[in-house]
Protein backbone atom coordinates (compact mmCIF):
# COMPACT_ATOMS: atom_id res chain seq x y z
CA UNK A 1 0.00 0.00 0.00
CA UNK A 2 2.96 2.36 0.43
CA UNK A 3 3.28 2.58 -3.35
CA UNK A 4 0.05 4.57 -3.37
CA UNK A 5 1.35 7.29 -1.02
CA UNK A 6 2.67 9.50 -3.88
CA UNK A 7 -0.81 9.38 -5.39
CA UNK A 8 -2.36 10.57 -2.13
CA UNK A 9 0.19 13.38 -1.85
CA UNK A 10 -0.52 14.42 -5.44
CA UNK A 11 -4.26 14.46 -4.68
CA UNK A 12 -3.73 16.93 -1.82
CA UNK A 13 -1.59 19.20 -4.03
CA UNK A 14 -4.23 19.00 -6.78
CA UNK A 15 -6.95 20.01 -4.34
CA UNK A 16 -5.01 23.12 -3.29
CA UNK A 17 -4.40 24.14 -6.90
CA UNK A 18 -8.03 23.62 -7.87
CA UNK A 19 -9.16 25.81 -4.99
CA UNK A 20 -6.96 28.71 -6.08
CA UNK A 21 -7.00 28.61 -9.91
CA UNK A 22 -9.53 29.64 -12.63
CA UNK A 23 -11.73 26.95 -14.19
CA UNK A 24 -9.72 26.49 -17.42
CA UNK A 25 -6.47 26.20 -15.50
CA UNK A 26 -8.20 23.78 -13.14
CA UNK A 27 -9.28 21.53 -16.01
CA UNK A 28 -5.75 21.50 -17.48
CA UNK A 29 -4.20 20.76 -14.07
CA UNK A 30 -6.80 18.06 -13.43
CA UNK A 31 -6.19 16.27 -16.72
CA UNK A 32 -2.41 16.33 -16.25
CA UNK A 33 -2.71 15.21 -12.62
CA UNK A 34 -4.95 12.26 -13.49
CA UNK A 35 -2.45 10.99 -16.03
CA UNK A 36 0.30 11.49 -13.45
CA UNK A 37 -1.65 9.60 -10.77
CA UNK A 38 -2.36 6.77 -13.20
CA UNK A 39 1.38 6.13 -13.47
CA UNK A 40 1.42 5.29 -9.77
CA UNK A 41 -1.74 3.19 -9.71
CA UNK A 42 -5.04 3.12 -11.65
CA UNK A 43 -7.00 2.62 -8.43
CA UNK A 44 -7.06 6.42 -8.32
CA UNK A 45 -9.69 6.43 -11.07
CA UNK A 46 -11.89 3.93 -9.24
CA UNK A 47 -11.86 6.02 -6.06
CA UNK A 48 -12.73 9.13 -8.09
CA UNK A 49 -15.60 7.16 -9.66
CA UNK A 50 -16.94 6.04 -6.28
CA UNK A 51 -16.88 9.57 -4.84
CA UNK A 52 -18.25 11.47 -7.85
CA UNK A 53 -20.78 9.02 -9.31
CA UNK A 54 -23.51 9.81 -6.68
CA UNK A 55 -23.50 13.43 -7.90
CA UNK A 56 -25.71 12.40 -10.83
CA UNK A 57 -29.03 13.69 -9.49
CA UNK A 58 -27.46 16.87 -8.09
CA UNK A 59 -25.80 17.71 -11.42
CA UNK A 60 -28.93 16.95 -13.43
CA UNK A 61 -31.10 19.21 -11.27
CA UNK A 62 -28.77 21.99 -10.13
CA UNK A 63 -25.82 22.30 -12.54
CA UNK A 64 -25.75 25.35 -14.84
CA UNK A 65 -24.16 23.30 -17.62
CA UNK A 66 -24.65 19.87 -19.21
CA UNK A 67 -21.94 17.24 -19.25
CA UNK A 68 -21.41 15.31 -22.51
CA UNK A 69 -22.24 12.13 -20.59
CA UNK A 70 -23.75 11.65 -17.14
CA UNK A 71 -21.21 11.62 -14.29
CA UNK A 72 -21.35 7.85 -13.75
CA UNK A 73 -20.54 7.09 -17.38
CA UNK A 74 -17.75 9.68 -17.38
CA UNK A 75 -16.12 8.32 -14.24
CA UNK A 76 -16.35 4.71 -15.44
CA UNK A 77 -14.61 5.73 -18.67
CA UNK A 78 -12.04 7.63 -16.60
CA UNK A 79 -11.28 4.59 -14.45
CA UNK A 80 -10.91 2.35 -17.51
CA UNK A 81 -8.73 4.94 -19.27
CA UNK A 82 -6.40 5.29 -16.30
CA UNK A 83 -6.16 1.52 -16.17
CA UNK A 84 -5.22 1.37 -19.85
CA UNK A 85 -2.57 4.10 -19.42
CA UNK A 86 -1.08 2.31 -16.45
CA UNK A 87 -0.89 -1.08 -18.18
CA UNK A 88 0.34 0.25 -21.53
CA UNK A 89 3.06 2.33 -19.85
CA UNK A 90 4.38 -0.89 -18.30
CA UNK A 91 4.01 -3.03 -21.42
CA UNK A 92 1.37 -5.24 -19.76
CA UNK A 93 -1.80 -6.86 -21.09
CA UNK A 94 -4.89 -4.71 -20.52
CA UNK A 95 -6.88 -7.51 -18.92
CA UNK A 96 -5.75 -10.70 -17.23
CA UNK A 97 -9.03 -12.58 -16.91
CA UNK A 98 -9.50 -15.13 -14.14
CA UNK A 99 -12.65 -17.01 -13.23
CA UNK A 100 -14.39 -16.36 -9.92
CA UNK A 101 -17.51 -18.08 -8.56
CA UNK A 102 -18.92 -14.58 -7.95
CA UNK A 103 -19.47 -14.30 -11.69
CA UNK A 104 -21.90 -17.22 -11.73
CA UNK A 105 -24.92 -15.79 -9.82
CA UNK A 106 -24.47 -12.41 -11.54
CA UNK A 107 -24.38 -14.10 -14.96
CA UNK A 108 -27.55 -16.06 -14.12
CA UNK A 109 -29.44 -12.81 -13.52
CA UNK A 110 -27.76 -11.03 -16.43
CA UNK A 111 -28.81 -13.84 -18.78
CA UNK A 112 -32.40 -13.77 -17.52
CA UNK A 113 -32.83 -10.01 -17.98
CA UNK A 114 -31.27 -10.25 -21.45
CA UNK A 115 -34.26 -12.33 -22.59
CA UNK A 116 -36.59 -9.43 -21.79
CA UNK A 117 -35.18 -7.45 -24.71
CA UNK A 118 -38.08 -8.83 -26.77
CA UNK A 119 -40.83 -7.41 -24.53
CA UNK A 120 -40.13 -3.74 -23.62
CA UNK A 121 -42.23 -0.73 -24.60
CA UNK A 122 -39.13 1.48 -24.34
CA UNK A 123 -35.95 -0.10 -25.67
CA UNK A 124 -33.93 2.85 -24.34
CA UNK A 125 -35.12 2.23 -20.77
CA UNK A 126 -34.39 -1.48 -21.16
CA UNK A 127 -30.87 -0.79 -22.42
CA UNK A 128 -30.14 1.66 -19.60
CA UNK A 129 -30.99 -0.93 -16.93
CA UNK A 130 -29.32 -3.79 -18.80
CA UNK A 131 -26.08 -1.80 -19.08
CA UNK A 132 -26.00 -1.42 -15.29
CA UNK A 133 -25.53 -5.16 -14.89
CA UNK A 134 -23.10 -5.34 -17.82
CA UNK A 135 -20.98 -2.69 -16.07
CA UNK A 136 -21.21 -4.64 -12.80
CA UNK A 137 -19.65 -7.62 -14.59
CA UNK A 138 -16.92 -5.33 -15.95
CA UNK A 139 -16.25 -3.96 -12.46
CA UNK A 140 -15.85 -7.47 -11.02
CA UNK A 141 -13.21 -8.18 -13.66
CA UNK A 142 -11.60 -4.79 -13.04
CA UNK A 143 -11.32 -5.30 -9.27
CA UNK A 144 -9.95 -8.82 -9.73
CA UNK A 145 -7.16 -7.23 -11.77
CA UNK A 146 -6.55 -4.37 -9.34
CA UNK A 147 -6.45 -6.62 -6.24
CA UNK A 148 -5.77 -3.71 -3.82
CA UNK A 149 -9.07 -4.31 -2.08
CA UNK A 150 -8.06 -2.33 1.05
CA UNK A 151 -7.93 0.88 -0.99
CA UNK A 152 -11.26 0.08 -2.62
CA UNK A 153 -12.83 -0.29 0.83
CA UNK A 154 -11.30 3.09 1.68
CA UNK A 155 -12.76 4.63 -1.49
CA UNK A 156 -16.23 3.22 -0.79
CA UNK A 157 -16.25 4.53 2.79
CA UNK A 158 -14.90 7.95 1.79
CA UNK A 159 -17.65 8.23 -0.84
CA UNK A 160 -20.29 7.48 1.79
CA UNK A 161 -18.84 9.88 4.36
CA UNK A 162 -18.66 12.73 1.83
CA UNK A 163 -22.37 12.33 1.11
CA UNK A 164 -23.19 11.91 4.81
CA UNK A 165 -21.61 15.29 5.61
CA UNK A 166 -23.71 16.92 2.88
CA UNK A 167 -26.72 15.17 4.38
CA UNK A 168 -25.88 16.51 7.84
CA UNK A 169 -25.72 20.04 6.45
CA UNK A 170 -29.18 19.56 4.93
CA UNK A 171 -30.55 18.04 8.15
CA UNK A 172 -29.46 21.09 10.14
CA UNK A 173 -31.27 23.47 7.80
CA UNK A 174 -29.24 23.56 4.62
CA UNK A 175 -32.16 22.66 2.35
CA UNK A 176 -35.06 24.58 3.82
CA UNK A 177 -37.49 22.15 2.13
CA UNK A 178 -40.58 22.46 4.33
CA UNK A 179 -42.12 19.22 3.05
CA UNK A 180 -39.13 17.40 4.58
CA UNK A 181 -39.43 19.09 7.98
CA UNK A 182 -38.89 16.75 10.95
CA UNK A 183 -39.86 17.55 14.57
CA UNK A 184 -40.38 21.21 13.54
CA UNK A 185 -36.59 21.73 13.75
CA UNK A 186 -34.72 19.58 11.27
CA UNK A 187 -35.01 18.50 7.64
CA UNK A 188 -34.80 14.97 6.26
CA UNK A 189 -31.33 14.56 4.77
CA UNK A 190 -31.00 13.64 1.10
CA UNK A 191 -27.33 14.34 0.31
CA UNK A 192 -26.74 14.49 -3.45
CA UNK A 193 -29.65 12.12 -4.13
CA UNK A 194 -32.53 14.61 -4.19
CA UNK A 195 -34.64 12.23 -2.05
CA UNK A 196 -34.13 10.93 1.52
CA UNK A 197 -34.86 7.23 0.88
CA UNK A 198 -32.03 6.47 -1.61
CA UNK A 199 -29.69 8.66 0.43
CA UNK A 200 -30.49 6.56 3.50
CA UNK A 201 -29.96 3.49 1.33
CA UNK A 202 -26.46 4.65 0.36
CA UNK A 203 -25.59 5.21 4.02
CA UNK A 204 -26.97 1.82 5.02
CA UNK A 205 -25.11 -0.01 2.27
CA UNK A 206 -21.71 1.30 3.40
CA UNK A 207 -22.06 1.49 7.18
CA UNK A 208 -21.60 -2.30 7.73
CA UNK A 209 -18.51 -2.22 5.52
CA UNK A 210 -17.00 0.62 7.57
CA UNK A 211 -17.69 -1.22 10.81
CA UNK A 212 -16.20 -4.40 9.34
CA UNK A 213 -12.98 -2.58 8.45
CA UNK A 214 -12.87 -0.97 11.93
CA UNK A 215 -13.26 -4.38 13.56
CA UNK A 216 -10.54 -5.87 11.36
CA UNK A 217 -8.00 -3.18 12.18
CA UNK A 218 -8.91 -3.43 15.87
CA UNK A 219 -8.17 -7.17 15.82
CA UNK A 220 -4.89 -6.52 14.00
CA UNK A 221 -4.00 -3.89 16.58
CA UNK A 222 -4.72 -6.29 19.42
CA UNK A 223 -2.69 -9.10 17.84
CA UNK A 224 0.29 -6.80 17.29
CA UNK A 225 0.08 -5.53 20.88
CA UNK A 226 0.00 -9.06 22.33
CA UNK A 227 3.02 -9.99 20.25
CA UNK A 228 5.18 -6.87 20.76
CA UNK A 229 3.57 -4.92 23.64
CA UNK A 230 3.45 -1.88 21.32
CA UNK A 231 0.70 -0.27 19.29
CA UNK A 232 0.98 -0.33 15.49
CA UNK A 233 0.40 3.29 14.50
CA UNK A 234 -1.00 2.47 11.05
CA UNK A 235 -3.54 -0.01 12.43
CA UNK A 236 -4.53 2.40 15.22
CA UNK A 237 -5.16 5.27 12.79
CA UNK A 238 -7.09 3.00 10.41
CA UNK A 239 -9.22 1.65 13.27
CA UNK A 240 -10.08 5.17 14.44
CA UNK A 241 -10.84 6.32 10.89
CA UNK A 242 -13.19 3.46 10.06
CA UNK A 243 -14.85 3.60 13.48
CA UNK A 244 -15.60 7.30 13.02
CA UNK A 245 -16.69 6.66 9.43
CA UNK A 246 -19.11 3.97 10.61
CA UNK A 247 -20.56 6.40 13.14
CA UNK A 248 -20.95 9.13 10.49
CA UNK A 249 -22.69 6.73 8.11
CA UNK A 250 -24.97 5.53 10.91
CA UNK A 251 -25.93 9.13 11.62
CA UNK A 252 -26.64 9.45 7.88
CA UNK A 253 -29.09 6.54 8.11
CA UNK A 254 -30.87 8.17 11.04
CA UNK A 255 -31.13 11.69 9.60
CA UNK A 256 -32.54 10.39 6.34
CA UNK A 257 -35.63 9.61 8.42
CA UNK A 258 -36.22 6.72 6.02
CA UNK A 259 -38.19 3.87 7.56
CA UNK A 260 -36.80 1.41 5.02
CA UNK A 261 -33.26 2.53 5.81
CA UNK A 262 -33.81 2.17 9.55
CA UNK A 263 -35.33 -1.29 9.17
CA UNK A 264 -32.58 -2.45 6.82
CA UNK A 265 -29.82 -1.05 9.01
CA UNK A 266 -31.20 -2.72 12.13
CA UNK A 267 -31.40 -6.13 10.44
CA UNK A 268 -27.98 -5.69 8.78
CA UNK A 269 -26.18 -4.82 12.01
CA UNK A 270 -27.85 -7.72 13.80
CA UNK A 271 -26.55 -10.12 11.15
CA UNK A 272 -23.16 -8.36 11.28
CA UNK A 273 -22.81 -9.01 15.01
CA UNK A 274 -24.08 -12.59 14.69
CA UNK A 275 -21.53 -13.37 11.96
CA UNK A 276 -18.49 -12.23 13.97
CA UNK A 277 -17.97 -15.44 16.02
CA UNK A 278 -16.46 -18.35 14.16
CA UNK A 279 -18.61 -20.96 15.94
CA UNK A 280 -22.35 -21.27 15.34
CA UNK A 281 -23.27 -21.67 19.03
CA UNK A 282 -21.50 -18.41 19.81
CA UNK A 283 -23.56 -16.68 17.14
CA UNK A 284 -26.68 -18.11 18.79
CA UNK A 285 -25.68 -16.61 22.14
CA UNK A 286 -25.05 -13.22 20.52
CA UNK A 287 -28.46 -13.35 18.80
CA UNK A 288 -30.18 -14.12 22.10
CA UNK A 289 -28.46 -11.21 23.86
CA UNK A 290 -29.41 -8.80 21.03
CA UNK A 291 -33.03 -9.96 21.11
CA UNK A 292 -33.28 -9.53 24.89
CA UNK A 293 -31.70 -6.05 24.86
CA UNK A 294 -33.89 -4.89 21.97
CA UNK A 295 -37.04 -6.17 23.66
CA UNK A 296 -36.05 -4.52 26.95
CA UNK A 297 -35.45 -1.14 25.29
CA UNK A 298 -38.67 -1.35 23.30
CA UNK A 299 -40.95 -2.37 26.18
CA UNK A 300 -39.37 -0.02 28.73
CA UNK A 301 -40.15 3.06 26.62
CA UNK A 302 -36.54 4.23 26.55
CA UNK A 303 -36.54 4.77 22.80
CA UNK A 304 -37.71 8.21 21.53
CA UNK A 305 -41.44 8.20 20.75
CA UNK A 306 -40.88 9.70 17.28
CA UNK A 307 -38.56 6.85 16.33
CA UNK A 308 -40.89 4.18 17.74
CA UNK A 309 -43.84 5.64 15.80
CA UNK A 310 -41.75 5.76 12.63
CA UNK A 311 -40.72 2.09 12.98
CA UNK A 312 -44.28 1.01 13.79
CA UNK A 313 -45.57 2.74 10.66
CA UNK A 314 -42.84 1.06 8.59
CA UNK A 315 -43.75 -2.45 9.74
CA UNK A 316 -47.46 -1.72 9.32
CA UNK A 317 -46.87 -0.57 5.74
CA UNK A 318 -44.53 -3.45 4.93
CA UNK A 319 -47.00 -6.18 5.87
CA UNK A 320 -50.16 -4.43 4.73
CA UNK A 321 -50.12 -5.69 1.15
CA UNK A 322 -53.75 -6.01 0.07
CA UNK A 323 -56.18 -4.85 -2.58
CA UNK A 324 -56.51 -1.10 -2.01
CA UNK A 325 -59.09 -0.29 -4.71
CA UNK A 326 -61.95 -0.03 -2.21
CA UNK A 327 -60.12 1.90 0.50
CA UNK A 328 -60.93 5.55 1.18
CA UNK A 329 -57.81 7.70 0.80
CA UNK A 330 -57.17 10.22 3.57
CA UNK A 331 -54.19 12.48 4.37
CA UNK A 332 -53.24 10.04 7.14
CA UNK A 333 -53.06 6.93 4.92
CA UNK A 334 -52.18 8.54 1.58
CA UNK A 335 -48.46 7.54 1.54
CA UNK A 336 -49.23 3.92 2.48
CA UNK A 337 -52.05 3.50 -0.03
CA UNK A 338 -50.01 5.12 -2.81
CA UNK A 339 -47.18 2.67 -2.26
CA UNK A 340 -49.54 -0.31 -2.11
CA UNK A 341 -51.25 0.85 -5.31
CA UNK A 342 -47.89 0.80 -7.09
CA UNK A 343 -47.15 -2.64 -5.68
CA UNK A 344 -50.49 -3.81 -7.06
CA UNK A 345 -49.65 -2.33 -10.47
CA UNK A 346 -46.40 -4.36 -10.50
CA UNK A 347 -48.34 -7.53 -9.68
CA UNK A 348 -50.79 -6.74 -12.47
CA UNK A 349 -47.85 -6.42 -14.89
CA UNK A 350 -46.55 -9.81 -13.82
CA UNK A 351 -49.97 -11.45 -14.11
CA UNK A 352 -50.33 -10.12 -17.64
CA UNK A 353 -46.79 -11.07 -18.66
CA UNK A 354 -45.96 -13.95 -16.36
CA UNK A 355 -42.77 -15.32 -17.88
CA UNK A 356 -40.81 -12.29 -19.13
CA UNK A 357 -42.67 -9.29 -17.72
CA UNK A 358 -43.11 -5.94 -19.47
CA UNK A 359 -39.38 -5.45 -20.04
CA UNK A 360 -36.48 -4.51 -17.79
CA UNK A 361 -36.65 -0.84 -16.78
CA UNK A 362 -40.14 -0.45 -18.24
CA UNK A 363 -42.27 -0.20 -15.09
CA UNK A 364 -42.92 3.50 -15.61
CA UNK A 365 -43.74 3.06 -19.31
CA UNK A 366 -46.14 0.16 -18.73
CA UNK A 367 -47.72 1.69 -15.63
CA UNK A 368 -50.58 3.34 -17.50
CA UNK A 369 -51.85 -0.03 -18.74
CA UNK A 370 -51.80 -1.74 -15.33
CA UNK A 371 -52.38 1.03 -12.77
CA UNK A 372 -55.35 1.37 -10.46
CA UNK A 373 -57.91 3.95 -11.60
CA UNK A 374 -57.26 6.61 -8.96
CA UNK A 375 -53.46 6.51 -9.12
CA UNK A 376 -52.56 8.13 -12.42
CA UNK A 377 -48.93 9.17 -11.90
CA UNK A 378 -46.14 6.54 -11.77
CA UNK A 379 -43.47 6.87 -9.10
CA UNK A 380 -40.77 5.61 -11.48
CA UNK A 381 -40.67 2.17 -9.84
CA UNK A 382 -42.83 0.00 -7.62
CA UNK A 383 -41.05 0.94 -4.34
CA UNK A 384 -40.48 -2.75 -3.77
CA UNK A 385 -37.63 -4.05 -5.90
CA UNK A 386 -38.79 -7.67 -5.80
CA UNK A 387 -42.23 -6.74 -7.14
CA UNK A 388 -40.57 -4.32 -9.55
CA UNK A 389 -38.39 -7.10 -11.00
CA UNK A 390 -41.39 -9.44 -11.03
CA UNK A 391 -43.40 -6.96 -13.09
CA UNK A 392 -40.55 -6.02 -15.43
CA UNK A 393 -38.90 -9.43 -15.98
CA UNK A 394 -41.56 -11.95 -14.97
CA UNK A 395 -41.11 -15.08 -12.91
CA UNK A 396 -37.89 -15.94 -14.78
CA UNK A 397 -36.29 -12.63 -13.83
CA UNK A 398 -37.52 -12.74 -10.23
CA UNK A 399 -36.25 -16.30 -9.81
CA UNK A 400 -32.88 -15.32 -11.27
CA UNK A 401 -32.66 -12.25 -8.98
CA UNK A 402 -33.34 -14.37 -5.89
CA UNK A 403 -30.77 -16.88 -7.16
CA UNK A 404 -28.27 -14.05 -7.54
CA UNK A 405 -28.53 -13.02 -3.92
CA UNK A 406 -28.70 -16.54 -2.51
CA UNK A 407 -25.46 -17.25 -4.38
CA UNK A 408 -23.76 -14.02 -3.26
CA UNK A 409 -24.73 -14.57 0.39
CA UNK A 410 -23.53 -18.18 0.24
CA UNK A 411 -20.14 -17.15 -1.20
CA UNK A 412 -19.82 -14.37 1.36
CA UNK A 413 -20.56 -16.78 4.21
CA UNK A 414 -17.92 -19.15 2.84
CA UNK A 415 -15.41 -16.29 2.62
CA UNK A 416 -15.76 -15.81 6.40
CA UNK A 417 -13.16 -18.57 6.64
CA UNK A 418 -10.46 -16.11 5.50
CA UNK A 419 -7.37 -16.51 7.76
CA UNK A 420 -6.61 -12.77 7.88
CA UNK A 421 -8.66 -10.91 10.50
CA UNK A 422 -8.96 -7.73 8.43
CA UNK A 423 -10.14 -9.56 5.32
CA UNK A 424 -12.55 -11.71 7.35
CA UNK A 425 -14.03 -8.64 9.06
CA UNK A 426 -14.50 -6.89 5.72
CA UNK A 427 -16.31 -9.99 4.45
CA UNK A 428 -18.61 -9.78 7.48
CA UNK A 429 -19.20 -6.13 6.59
CA UNK A 430 -20.12 -7.18 3.05
CA UNK A 431 -22.57 -9.72 4.48
CA UNK A 432 -24.20 -6.88 6.42
CA UNK A 433 -24.37 -4.85 3.20
CA UNK A 434 -26.12 -7.66 1.30
CA UNK A 435 -28.63 -8.10 4.15
CA UNK A 436 -29.24 -4.37 4.21
CA UNK A 437 -29.89 -4.26 0.47
CA UNK A 438 -32.22 -7.27 0.65
CA UNK A 439 -34.24 -5.70 3.48
CA UNK A 440 -34.45 -2.12 2.18
CA UNK A 441 -35.42 -3.45 -1.25
CA UNK A 442 -38.77 -4.44 0.28
CA UNK A 443 -39.72 -0.76 0.23
CA UNK A 444 -37.49 0.87 -2.38
CA UNK A 445 -35.17 0.57 -5.39
CA UNK A 446 -31.52 1.21 -4.51
CA UNK A 447 -30.07 0.68 -7.99
CA UNK A 448 -30.39 4.41 -8.62
CA UNK A 449 -28.08 7.43 -8.81
CA UNK A 450 -25.19 5.17 -9.87
CA UNK A 451 -25.19 3.08 -6.69
CA UNK A 452 -24.87 -0.01 -8.89
CA UNK A 453 -21.23 1.06 -9.39
CA UNK A 454 -20.57 0.75 -5.67
CA UNK A 455 -22.36 -2.61 -5.57
CA UNK A 456 -20.24 -3.81 -8.52
CA UNK A 457 -17.01 -2.81 -6.75
CA UNK A 458 -18.16 -4.65 -3.61
CA UNK A 459 -18.89 -7.75 -5.71
CA UNK A 460 -15.30 -7.43 -6.99
CA UNK A 461 -13.90 -7.19 -3.45
CA UNK A 462 -15.82 -10.35 -2.54
CA UNK A 463 -14.37 -12.08 -5.62
CA UNK A 464 -10.82 -11.15 -4.56
CA UNK A 465 -11.28 -12.29 -0.95
CA UNK A 466 -13.11 -15.50 -1.91
CA UNK A 467 -10.27 -16.36 -4.27
CA UNK A 468 -7.76 -15.87 -1.43
CA UNK A 469 -9.78 -18.19 0.80
CA UNK A 470 -9.94 -20.82 -1.94
CA UNK A 471 -6.18 -20.70 -2.46
CA UNK A 472 -5.52 -20.87 1.28
CA UNK A 473 -7.85 -23.88 1.69
CA UNK A 474 -6.57 -25.84 -1.31
CA UNK A 475 -2.85 -25.08 -1.21
CA UNK A 476 -1.90 -24.88 2.43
Amino acid sequence: MNRLNPALFASVVLGILIATQPILTTLAIGAAALIFLALFHPITGVIIMLVLAPLRTLLETEAAFRLPLEIGQLTVLLALTLWAIYRIARGQRLISWTWSPVYLPVLVFFSAISFTMFTPISMGAWLSEWLKWAIILVLITFVLNLRHWQWLVFGLVIAGCANALIGLYIFLGGSGALHLLVEDRFFRAFGTFGQPNPFGGFMGLLAPLAYGAALGYLLRLWQHYRRTQTLARHDLMACIFYGLAGAILSVGVIISWSRGAWLGFGVAMMIFVIAIPRRLWQSGVVLSVIAILTLALWTSGRLPASIVDRINSATTELFAFRDVRGIDVTPANYAVIERLAHWQAAVNMAEGNFWLGVGLGNYEFAYGQYRLIVWREPLGHAHNYYLNIFGETGIIGLGAYLTLWIGIVYLTWRARAHPDNLARSVVIGLLGTWVYLATHSLTDNLYVNNLFLHIGVMFGILAVLYRQVWHHTNFR
